[in-house]
């Protein structure tokens, strides 16, 4: 192996390429490839293989939900070294407009991996606080009539800020057999509610090392009962402690959830562990 290149299965030479990848996930059943349904990174590895005529292996830079959406999305692959990646990235986009689009393709050295190699991923969640829906943003924002208070919505997230076990905000994953349960602790970086506008669109944007499944609509559906009333500010801390899910509010739906960007700077959260 030379600067990335090596011979693939059929001696044709390869090298690692990245793609950025946006995408409306409303109708696919998540990123990741599953058996029988339909995917994103299905869908973009057919294409990419429809394009470059070989098969094709994708790393993903995260794994989001049936529902969610995909703004800053990475994926990583080898490729044969004579592709053109921007006629690759102009077929891509013709053939899964306009639910998938890819942008900014890049050759990049063998071991850059956008799953293992990213530092810190940052999602946007959306509301559309007002008695009357948006049609507009019907897929992409969550519909929420009564008003909402930002205020403690803000004294919430700080609590969350850090170094935390957030098992209160994650599903509980099974451990692959003859292996121990796979630690939930997560380093918090950002978390902030914002009106962007002087319209009903309430933003909410969250930075972490990683973030563990269903975590951040379990963290935005806890933070709206902050809002309501419902959860007082001050009790963010105990939900932590007590690294139970019955602990939190509730989860917010996929609609207004959109991973927006995968940073790839600095060190990895577990590279000291």
């Amino acid at each position: 192996m030379t600067d990335g290149v090596e011979p693939g299965v059929t001696g044709q030479l390869l090298r690692n390429a990245r793609l950025l990848v946006a995408y409306d996930g409303t109708d696919f059943r998540g990123f990741a490839e599953s058996d029988g349904v339909r995917t994103v990174a299905g869908e973009l590895r057919g294409a990419i293989e429809r394009v470059v005529r070989r098969p094709v292996e994708l790393v993903l830079g995260g794994r989001t939900d049936a529902g969610v959406h995909g703004w800053g999305q990475v994926v990583n692959g080898r490729l044969p070294v004579e592709t053109d990646l921007f006629k690759l990235t102009s077929s891509i986009n013709q053939l899964l407009r306009p639910e998938i689009s890819v942008r900014d393709p890049a050759w990049v050295d063998d071991e850059f991996s956008a799953r293992f190699s990213a530092t810190s991923r940052t999602y946007r969640y959306d509301i559309w606080n007002d008695r009357s829906p948006n049609p507009l943003l019907a897929r992409h924002a969550w519909h929420i009539g009564p008003a909402v208070d930002i205020g403690p919505m803000n004294t919430a997230a700080h609590f969350l800020l850090g170094n935390h076990d957030f098992s209160s905000f994650c599903r509980k994953p099974k451990p692959a057999t003859g292996r121990d349960e796979p630690s939930l602790k997560r380093e918090l970086q950002y978390a902030r509610w914002r009106q962007p506008d002087s319209s009903a669109l309430v933003r909410f944007e969250i930075t972490a090392s990683s973030f563990c499944h269903q975590m951040v609509r379990s963290v935005v559906g806890t933070l709206v009962d902050v809002g309501f009333g419902r959860i007082d500010a001050a009790d963010i801390p105990g939900i932590l402690a007590a690294r139970d899910r019955n602990a939190a509010g509730q989860v917010a739906p996929p609609t207004g959830l959109t991973l927006w960007h995968i940073g790839f700077g600095g060190s990895r959260w577990d590279a000291t562990l």
